[in-house]
């Protein structure tokens, strides 16, 4: 140890003196690949969490035309996927947009479609503009709108396509990818026939489970995942509408709803959580911090967030991240017009775990103060 930092100057902490002899201590404890524990315990056994990535926003202005430039660039069938992945500064080493999540944009034109495979990483998907989208999840296909949220789960074989009288279509996929491979469980398999076959019926899931309140009576879902892949804007939108009508919100989060699996109630898949919020006009919230991380997507309006004492504006369609234990608040800028947020997480790691722990910003009636 070079050092002692004050705050660890105390009983219960390492805080163990080099002297000579203990230099030649370890340096022999490393010839057999072992240490002394109080040399690396204060690191290792951090006070509170200490996040690694961070807070980084990608703006949709500077995106937009680096993701389309993509298409005569490369083909959906060379690159697997045409996606443009969002690299958080201090997380580039695991090609992480923030914690142990990973998010990209991806970009196909009418008539493409990408090969189905498999993983062990669990994905999401949020469209962002364009007509005639579909994922086949498993011989489910489901089509997608502007703003709808779905979902590929762990193990699936899934695929991505424009109809041929569709549109150039953008949207953000969201893997726990870095986590997967920090666990050292991920796996890739490609179909052994290119693409899925299927004779379900187009939208079958949305059409059977995607109903609020109601749940067909001859179901038989048994996978451990959400049977509903599909979820849509507009009800999504009119829920935080009719919610508003009767509720305050959250102080941190305004009127915020997640988004879950119509069978259980819980989240969707087994590591990300999805939300969508909804931020009224000039509306501010309260700062708070908690652990894992999520990953922000303007879904609709402009604002700003404070986060870890750092103000980020935002437009309709930028995406920004949260670390975790960081502090954060939103506000919504327009006086008029609600302000909307879709985000996903990886709280649902953190609740199984036991690790989930949220704080209230205890200082300047719940703000922070912004760092010039």
């Amino acid at each position: 140890m070079n050092g002692i930092n004050k705050e660890d100057d105390v009983f219960g902490r390492a805080r163990v003196k080099d002297t000579s002899e203990l230099t030649e201590y370890y340096k022999e404890l490393s010839e057999i690949d072992t240490g002394a524990l109080w040399t690396v315990a204060n690191d290792i056994e951090p006070w509170e969490p200490s996040p690694k990535s961070a807070p980084t926003i990608w703006r949709h202005s500077e995106l937009r035309k680096q993701v389309l430039r993509a298409i005569d660039l490369v083909r959906p069938e060379d690159a697997g996927r045409r996606v443009i992945y969002l690299r958080n500064p201090k997380r580039q080493d695991v090609s992480a947009a923030c914690g142990w999540l990973f998010s990209g944009i991806q970009v196909m034109k009418a008539g493409e479609k990408a090969g189905a495979h498999r993983h062990a990483a669990s994905a999401l998907r949020f469209i962002m503009e364009g007509e005639g989208a579909y994922t086949i999840v498993d011989g489910h296909k489901v089509e997608l709108g502007s703003r709808d949220f779905v979902i590929t789960p762990n193990g699936t074989w899934h695929e991505h396509g424009i109809s041929e009288d569709g549109s150039t279509c953008i949207w953000q996929d969201g893997l726990d990818i870095p986590l997967t491979n920090a666990l050292e469980a991920n796996f890739y398999e490609v179909h052994p026939e290119e693409y899925q076959s299927s004779n379900l019926p187009t939208n079958d899931s949305p059409l059977t489970y995607g109903a609020p309140g109601l749940m067909p009576a001859l179901d038989k879902w048994d996978k451990p995942y959400s049977p509903l892949l599909k979820f849509s804007w507009e009800p999504t939108y009119e829920a935080l509408k009719n919610y508003a009508k009767v509720s305050d919100g959250s102080p941190y989060d305004g009127i915020i709803m997640r988004y879950v699996n119509p069978q259980t109630g819980n989240d969707p898949m087994l590591t990300m959580g999805a939300q969508m919020q909804m931020l009224r006009p000039s509306e501010q919230t309260k700062s708070h911090r908690h652990t894992g991380n999520i990953i922000y997507q303007v879904a609709k309006g402009n604002g700003y967030s404070i986060i870890g004492g750092t103000k980020f504006d935002w437009a309709e369609k930028d995406i920004f991240c949260v670390p975790s234990w960081t502090w954060h608040e939103h506000c919504n800028t327009d006086r008029s017009e609600d302000s909307c947020l879709f985000s996903f997480n990886d709280l649902p790691v953190m609740d199984k775990l036991g690790f989930y722990k949220e704080q209230e910003f205890p200082e300047n009636n719940g703000h922070q103060i912004v760092e010039k």
